[in-house]
């Protein structure tokens, strides 16, 4: 059986930290960014943790165990 691929836009999206968890940025950064206050776009700056539900399934496409 071949190697498994990393998913390609996954491994631009995703990190994980040391003890394993997997990291994420924010959304709603892109755009309108005027409409927001800056109490909002300061709290958006910092990266979050994937939820407990969805890190098994990014932990496969990122070819992880």
């Amino acid at each position: 059986m071949p190697k498994m691929k990393t998913h390609s836009s996954a491994k631009k999206r995703f990190k994980l930290t040391g003890s394993g968890k997997v990291k994420r940025f924010q959304a709603k950064t892109s755009h309108m960014m005027r409409n927001k206050s800056k109490k909002a776009k300061l709290r958006l700056r910092d990266s979050a943790l994937v939820s407990k539900a969805d890190e098994k399934r990014i932990k496969l496409l990122l070819c992880i165990k």
